[in-house]
């Protein structure tokens, strides 16, 4: 009996630990999220969101959306939020070329006090060319955000072609 009841405590130990594990690792993947702040410069802003659009299940589905979305001006997120329909807007035709790309390039075209613009080309995985406009804003208003560059817009793409 005493056997039965040794095995049973180090069965509910063992599954204790792997419980704290899995919610420790859920943990570390949520906070792997870059956060906006006042030392991210704008060209910076553009590649943190790239980059992570680039891998967006990496490390967990739709991290690089969720990164994107971490750095969009509280304006641009009422008109493309919330976070759910974002996440639909970036999968439908009109942006899913951002998803997972090959490559991409930025080249910033004008930069400001409050605002720099850059252009983006983007490699998708059909190997197809796309060029956007990426707006970025310094957020003037007080709160957290105060002095952070912040996504404002991102055009439409613009196919350049294939790279075959």
């Amino acid at each position: 009996m005493k056997k039965i009841i040794k095995n049973s405590l180090y069965s509910l130990i063992y599954l204790l630990i792997i419980f704290l594990l899995a919610i420790m690792f859920i943990a570390t993947a949520k906070a792997d999220l870059i956060k906006p702040n006042n030392n991210i410069e704008p060209y910076q802003v553009v590649k943190i969101q790239l980059k992570s659009l680039k891998q967006n299940d990496k490390p967990t589905k739709d991290n690089g959306i969720e990164q994107t979305w971490e750095f969009a001006h509280p304006n641009n997120q009422k008109n493309t939020g919330p976070l759910d329909r974002f996440k639909t807007m970036i999968k439908s035709k009109s942006y899913e070329m951002l998803l997972n790309h090959l490559d991409h390039k930025v080249v910033e075209v004008e930069s400001g006090d409050l605002t720099s613009l850059f252009e983006v080309t983007v490699l998708d995985q059909k190997k197809a060319y796309y060029k956007f406009n990426w707006q970025v804003e310094k957020y003037t208003e007080e709160g957290p955000l105060n002095g952070c560059w912040l996504t404002t817009i991102v055009s439409a793409p613009a196919p350049l072609g294939s790279s075959i």
